[in-house]
């Protein structure tokens, strides 16, 4: 059985086959338009956040 799906960035249906060379996208421009979002940090991943400045200037992290 072969899925639909929409594509992420423009909504356009695409048949979810081998054949499909972009899937989950309909179009090597839509993969590029949502590679351009992550790196621009429009998407994100959640997570903890990051200690700023250097590591030699954080104290030491104990492990118990």
């Amino acid at each position: 059985m072969t899925a639909e799906v929409k594509c992420p960035t423009c909504g356009k249906k695409v048949l979810w086959t081998g054949a499909a060379k972009w899937r989950p996208f309909c179009s090597e421009r839509c993969r590029l338009i949502d590679l351009g979002r992550w790196a621009g940090e429009e998407y994100a991943v959640p997570g903890d956040e990051m200690p700023s400045g250097h590591p030699e200037d954080r104290p030491p992290h104990h492990q118990h």
